[in-house]
């Protein structure tokens, strides 16, 4: 076994016997379903060197934080206070919600076997489950900086429980929880995991909620609200909907009352502006977006169409990041976009996929995926280094050299959100609704799955996002046919985001040709997707050819920190100006001409590979925002000036 795979004293004395699932999962869920990853195997050299550094460097590394950090021990205390008849004095120190870095690092660790059987790794996660399960107190209740000393908890958690649940995150534990357990099943099909997260989703049903004996309370933390969707999709049980609902309507309501930095202004159906803590935030919303969708209500949906409206058109970055300010780690004012002191924290972009997924799942709308794309190959992926094993916390625009990447955090929740986050991407690919196939991110890979009519299975292959060349064959169809649903992003249409926040500043025109065995079809784009609708065959090839070119971005004249600036991007990537490559020259203060000429250069030695983009007016070279602050600490730029 990888000698950074450590196993506690604990886990190596026993491990249990695992039951084989034998309940079905129910069809609960959105209009639009997502393929799930275990249906996609990618094979993409763009995606596969980050699923590669995830497998080999940032999960194993988690893992033993977990051990280095004691978040391990804190499973091992509480098993051992629970049966003893006296306080064994255990001191809680740390973070209340450091159960869940364990959590999430099983989550990604999870999604990596469904391609990359291991069983080392897999023995090692049920190692690791038999030292959670110990800390299950007998109803279901699991958390441990409230076990390991009851008489002395953590200080953010008050006497009894839940009587401070706004602070102690007792539900945001249990939101990670279910949602690594969810992937762990899907991935192994083990309910070892599953059993733990049902039995404390039970308990937080049975105590809390709006029926007679049982209390009234808010989670402080968002999570719950989503991860308890999920779990009532997999399950097919309303109550855990039902308490995913309650959560959200009682937002507010709680012991901190009306406050903007947890979404408790004013009610949910009064909100219609993203404020406050972001991550928290993208959490909220997307814990709505999921309620919308699952039950269908307009004014859920009303609610969330018209936040999601507000944070594109008024408070989201070039690179898809949120969160302009780090007083708070939240959401500032309209137009509040200032760069070098942005805060756009690495948790917070991942909960934009998760929000602008949902939003997707709902609508069925391309635009949201362009957002989600723009998080994606951006602000995410910039949180983690192209070796996988270090992390940025805030995502800023512009750094004087005082940024650099770190191996971990005491606050760890970013480094351990890259960890599940990154083996996730293959269930961001396809959708389906009825006949109907969406293809929404391009990136070499096989798929099977089913539509109305029948299996399906497809595979891509692409370079993208270094060029626009995909091709698609089908591999089986059902005989009645389907409809393929191709993806135009807006980056092809001449539309930076679906809002006027940003707008392209240039006589570039970009195009796109569809073929379908060699001969090119045209049809009318339906919300953004070139439709496809006839009886397939295996063998069949379609060719999306999408021209990729570099293209200046201004913003709109509100954002008063981006006057007078210009940015540069091509295709789904935003690039940025780093020291390194321009010796001699100020980044920061570099000054592009009226109409820059702009040459793309591909360097496979460089970063992993990557395509620079030359400015020759001034000399300047760009890469790839995702790759800055790998050679060392200096000076970076998105926004530049411009004459």
């Amino acid at each position: 076994m990888n000698h950074r795979f450590l196993i506690s004293s604990l886990a190596l004395a026993a491990l249990v016997s695992l039951v084989s699932c034998s309940k079905k999962e129910q069809d609960h869920n959105y209009p639009y379903t997502p393929v799930a990853f275990t249906s996609v195997e990618v094979s993409d050299a763009f995606w596969g060197q980050r699923l590669k550094a995830s497998r080999e460097v940032t999960i194993p590394l988690a893992f033993s934080k977990c051990e280095e950090t004691g978040r391990y021990r804190n499973f091992d205390e509480a098993a051992q206070q629970m049966h003893s008849s006296e306080n064994l004095g255990f001191r809680v120190a740390g973070l209340p919600f450091d159960d869940t870095d364990v959590y999430k690092t099983i989550e990604g660790a999870s999604y990596l076997l469904q391609t990359y059987p291991d069983p080392a790794l897999e023995a090692y996660i049920d190692s690791v489950l038999v030292i959670v399960a110990a800390a299950q107190e007998p109803d279901g209740y699991l958390y441990t900086a409230r076990t390991r000393n009851p008489e002395h908890p953590h200080r953010w958690s008050g006497a009894e429980r839940w009587v401070q649940i706004e602070d102690s995150h007792e539900l945001y534990d249990l939101g990670h929880m279910i949602e690594g357990a969810i992937a762990h099943y899907r991935a192994t099909g083990k309910r070892n995991f599953l059993d733990i997260a049902i039995a404390y989703a039970d308990c937080v049903c049975r105590e809390i909620g709006p029926g007679e004996g049982q209390q009234v309370r808010v989670p402080g933390h968002q999570i719950a609200e989503m991860a308890l969707a999920k779990l009532y999709i997999l399950t097919g049980d309303k109550k855990y909907l039902d308490e995913a609902k309650f959560f959200i309507d009682m937002r507010g309501r709680g012991e901190k009352g009306a406050e903007a930095y947890r979404q408790s202004h004013v009610p949910v159906m009064e909100q219609d502006e993203a404020v406050g803590h972001a991550v928290r935030a993208e959490y909220f919303y997307s814990g709505i977006a999921d309620i919308a969708a699952l039950t269908g209500q307009t004014e859920y949906i009303d609610v969330i169409d018209r936040i999601w409206d507000n944070m594109v058109g008024k408070k989201i970055y070039l690179t898809g990041g949120v969160g302009a300010r780090r007083d708070g780690e939240a959401f500032g004012d309209a137009y509040e976009l200032p760069n070098l002191t942005s805060y756009c924290e690495t948790c917070a972009a991942v909960g934009n996929v998760y929000f602008n997924h949902r939003m997707f799942l709902l609508h069925g709308d391309s635009k949201y995926y362009d957002v989600l794309e723009r998080s994606l190959y951006n602000g995410v992926i910039s949180g983690v280094s192209l070796d996988g094993g270090t992390f940025f916390y805030p995502n800023p625009l512009e750094s004087d050299g005082r940024h650099q990447r770190q191996d971990w955090f005491g606050c760890a929740c970013c480094p351990s959100n890259i960890c599940r986050f990154i083996p996730s991407v293959p269930g961001y690919v396809y959708a389906v609704k009825d006949n109907d196939l969406y293809v929404n991110l391009y990136m070499a890979n096989t798929m099977h799955d089913s539509v109305k009519n029948g299996k399906v299975s497809l595979k891509m292959d692409t370079e993208y996002p270094w060029n626009g060349l995909v091709k698609l064959q089908v591999t089986e169809a059902p005989k009645k046919g389907f409809t393929l649903k191709l993806r135009i992003p807006g980056w092809v249409r001449d539309e930076v985001l679906p809002s006027d926040l940003y707008h392209y500043d240039d006589d570039v025109d970009l195009g796109y040709r569809v073929t379908l065995n060699g001969q090119e079809i045209e049809a009318e784009l339906q919300k953004g997707y070139f439709c496809i609708d006839r009886e397939w065959k295996a063998g069949d090839v379609v060719t999306l050819e999408m021209d990729m070119e570099p293209r200046i971005v201004k913003a709109n004249d509100l954002v008063k920190d981006d006057e007078g600036r210009i940015a540069i991007e091509r295709g789904p990537i935003v690039y940025c100006a780093e020291w390194p490559d321009n010796p001699g020259l100020k980044v920061r203060e570099v000054v592009l001409g009226e109409e820059p000429e702009l040459l793309v250069h591909r360097d496979a030695s460089k970063l992993y590979g990557i395509d620079e983009i030359l400015v020759k007016d001034t000399g300047l070279t760009l890469i790839p925002y995702y790759a800055w602050n790998h050679r060392g600490a200096g000076d970076m730029i998105v926004w530049m000036k411009q004459d």
